[in-house]
């Protein structure tokens, strides 16, 4: 996740040429948002779970890092952008 993560991000910024920090940041919570809504409705649909079910029954140790990577998701843009300048 990690890795699609860096690879996508270095893409999109270098793509789209993302120029001010507030917009960076604003593209990276833009896609957190896409990423949360796509990921809690499809628990919804598929598995029929409540979110709050769904959220008590994670494992805390892989829940926790798959919540560390949704933040680095986030912030990655302008990681991204401030390495290749």
């Amino acid at each position: 996740m990690l890795a699609v993560t860096i690879l996508a991000a270095r893409w999109t910024v270098l793509r789209l040429v993302v120029p001010p920090m507030s917009a960076q940041i604003g593209m990276g919570c833009i896609a957190l948002a896409l990423m949360l809504v796509a990921e809690f409705g499809l628990v919804l649909l598929i598995c029929g779970l409540k979110i709050r079910d769904y959220l008590a029954t994670r494992d805390p140790v892989s829940g926790t890092a798959c919540y560390v990577l949704l933040i680095v998701f986030a912030i990655m843009p302008l990681v991204i952008a401030r390495s290749c300048n």
